[in-house]
């Protein structure tokens, strides 16, 4: 904690220096977006196992409070990217760190560039919706939606200080482990630049097609297209329909959307999370107990995301998955007070208000 608290102190009285301040950003953003894909994994793996529950997952995020969080998340993936660039190639480059007060605001740069086109483009979906509909949810029932995600990431809290604490009574660490663990090390150093590299690429693919191209508004459109599924409609305007649609696409045989989202899980999850464990051992190396335990949620997390993500990629959505999410939506629009779907009618009319 204390190293925590000296960090934020630290940062903010020292005034003019940019490397420090894109030191706070990267990690700021990695974080923020760490937070994210745990609870967008979770979610999708519900259009699967809960289609009712991703109803609900996708009615929080077309609400203003997700919507909000969507702008930053998108600001916090376009910079983290390409503030990762810099240090990947910097870190290959040792010469070139003479030069990092100028990258770093190259970085800023390209950041401010790219993102005015991508928020004016997400703003026009966002006013579309908003002009035409409005949200299922209120911010209570938001909110509220969001406790069981708080409520399983204290829970792994609690049993990576558990079995912190189990290993410190019990293991001693040798000599010997201390060099693998250095070993280790310099394995996960390659990795995260490695991987960091073959993220861009795939997260902004997704960015540009989930955020930019289709918003999440879209998802509910009923009669609307799917993106990346040439000639696919989703008829039941439901997200559950979307996804699975976009699962069952073949190329050539090949289902592409799985084989992409496997790749983006994999190596989203296993850097974000070794990323997550950089962060929490910086500040909680006064304490051994902390340190592992710091460790051990980080190991929790991907562990659980990757199965969770990967056996629903491979499962398959059926028919009666959709059915039901349909129904969940009628339901909510009902609870909501607001205009049933007509049949043959657009989704976004469910939302108006009479």
């Amino acid at each position: 904690m204390t190293g925590l608290v000296t960090t934020i102190t630290e940062t903010m009285r020292y005034k003019g220096a940019i490397g420090q301040w894109s030191w706070v950003l990267h990690r700021i953003s990695g974080l923020g977006v760490v937070l994210f894909i745990t609870l967008h994994i979770v979610d999708t793996s519900w259009a699967l196992f809960y289609p009712e529950l991703y109803v609900h997952a996708i009615a929080s995020y077309q609400t203003p409070l997700f919507t909000i969080g969507e702008f930053f998340l998108v600001a916090c993936v376009v910079y983290h990217a390409y503030n990762g660039i810099r240090v990947i190639v910097m870190d290959f480059r040792p010469k070139l760190w003479r030069n990092q007060r100028k990258a770093a605001y190259w970085v800023l740069g390209l950041t401010a560039i790219t993102l005015i086109p991508v928020f004016i483009l997400m703003f026009g979906h966002v006013l579309n919706f908003y002009r035409e509909s409005s949200p299922l949810l209120g911010l209570g029932e938001v909110i509220s939606a969001q406790l069981p995600f708080v409520a399983g990431i204290a829970v792994a809290m609690i049993a990576a200080l558990l079995f912190s604490g189990l290993i410190g009574l019990f293991v001693r660490e040798p000599k010997q482990r201390r060099r693998q663990r250095s070993n280790t090390e310099r394995f996960w150093w390659s990795f995260m630049r490695i991987s960091g590299l073959l993220i861009v690429p795939l997260v902004f693919g997704h960015l540009a097609m989930m955020h930019v191209l289709q918003g999440v508004f879209d998802l509910t459109a009923q009669g609307s297209t799917i993106v990346g599924a040439p000639g696919a409609i989703n008829t039941t305007g439901t997200a559950v329909e979307f996804v699975a649609t976009r699962w069952n696409f073949f190329v050539a045989g090949v289902a592409i959307w799985r084989v992409y989202d496997f790749l983006l899980l994999t190596l989203v999850v296993l850097h974000g999370f070794n990323g997550l464990r950089y962060v929490l051992t910086d500040y909680t190396m006064f304490s051994p107990l902390l340190r592992r335990a710091s460790v051990y949620l980080s190991v929790i997390g991907a562990v659980v995301l990757l199965v969770l993500g990967g056996a629903a990629l491979m499962g398959t959505i059926p028919q009666s998955s959709i059915d039901a999410a349909e129904q969940a939506t009628q339901h909510l629009i009902e609870q909501a007070g607001l205009t049933p779907v007509e049949e043959g009618a657009p989704a976004a009319e469910a939302t108006t208000s009479p």
